[in-house]
């Protein structure tokens, strides 16, 4: 199935589709506690980068080879601009993705080597279930040369951006599902 055929779809409301590294299109069901956690982020980028910094939530980004992917949170280049409706991932300096299910490991594992392997500067793995944020930097061909694990509740993390700016994310600000309280 195309990129141009998904988003012509119409899928059951609160599921996200999204393309697997695989080629296959995957349909997940969204949570409260995610759908949250991104709330939050976005409020730390207005915080962090002011109301006017270029951000998108689930909106396509093109990367080479037809891998488009919908990030949770992506922050973009001042300068970057839309080829038609999408970004280019050369405008990337962050992506986020917050994990939806607690034995998902397409946020850990796959999303890591595809950001890594097209150079996205930062990528950060939410994940709500573990209480934890992993920061991935030094993009190589197969992922990322340093992360770092970070718990929630340990405080304001600042994250530096590629073009100097820093985003900060509030680690006592982010939600967990009821059942990992």
């Amino acid at each position: 199935m195309s990129v141009d055929a998904v988003t012509q779809t119409e899928f059951p409301a609160g599921y996200a589709v999204f393309f697997g590294v695989d080629g296959k299109v995957v349909m997940t069901p969204q949570s409260e506690e995610r759908s949250n956690t991104i709330k939050s982020m976005q409020y730390d980028t207005i915080v962090s980068l002011g109301r006017h910094a270029k951000t998108i939530s689930d909106v396509y980004i093109d990367f080479p080879a037809d891998e488009n992917s919908a990030p949770d949170l992506a922050i973009m280049r001042e300068d970057a601009q839309r080829q038609g409706k999408r970004y280019d991932c050369e405008d990337v300096l962050l992506i986020a993705e917050v994990v939806s299910a607690p034995s998902s490991r397409k946020d850990h594992d796959d999303c890591t080597a595809k950001y890594g392997r097209h150079g996205i500067p930062v990528y950060v793995v939410v994940d709500p279930y573990a209480g934890e944020v992993v920061v991935h930097t030094r993009p190589t061909g197969s992922g990322y040369v340093a992360a770092h694990t970070h718990r929630y509740g340990t405080g304001k993390l600042p994250i530096e951006l590629a073009d100097g700016r820093t985003y900060t994310l509030d680690l006592n600000e982010l939600p967990r599902p009821d059942a990992a309280r």
